[in-house]
């Protein structure tokens, strides 16, 4: 559990504490990274930690499944009311990246704070069909 100030370089602060402890060969390790800066980036500019606030990372993790939350200063609305409406937007993509990555995620407003968390399994990893070449291994996905 870490906790940090509430500016943009907490984000890449948050990238690399989840990317020391789970280890770069964890399988999840790349997903989780992603997805632990989608979370942290949400709570320095949609949540009142932005504004000279905190928030706090923990990261809870085996070599099976790794749950990572956020929980940040709160704001007037929820966490995820707002995507992309343009290809062309440079933001809003969060919650669509959590759909397609975790296998489970949600968020708690509780006094005042919102709590964003996600899960992944290693043992819900999938090889992906790919045409034998060489000795060329597998690629592994996350459905």
């Amino acid at each position: 559990m870490l906790h940090l100030a509430g500016d943009p370089d907490a984000v890449a602060r948050a990238r690399r504490l989840v990317s020391s402890a789970l280890g770069s060969g964890h399988p999840l390790h790349d997903d989780c990274v992603l997805l632990t800066s989608e979370i942290a980036t949400n709570a320095v500019v949609h949540s009142d930690s932005g504004d000279g606030g905190t928030f706090t990372l923990s990261v809870s993790y085996s070599a099976e499944w790794v749950r990572i939350a956020v929980q940040d200063a709160g704001s007037l609305d929820p966490p995820f009311g707002w995507r992309p409406t343009s290809p062309l937007d440079t933001g809003g993509r969060g919650l669509l990246l959590l759909e397609a990555l975790a296998h489970r995620w949600g968020f708690i407003r509780e006094a005042g704070t919102n709590n964003v968390w996600f899960e992944m399994h290693a043992d819900l990893l999938e090889a992906a069909p790919v045409a034998p070449r060489g000795d060329q291994k597998s690629l592994r996905v996350a459905r």
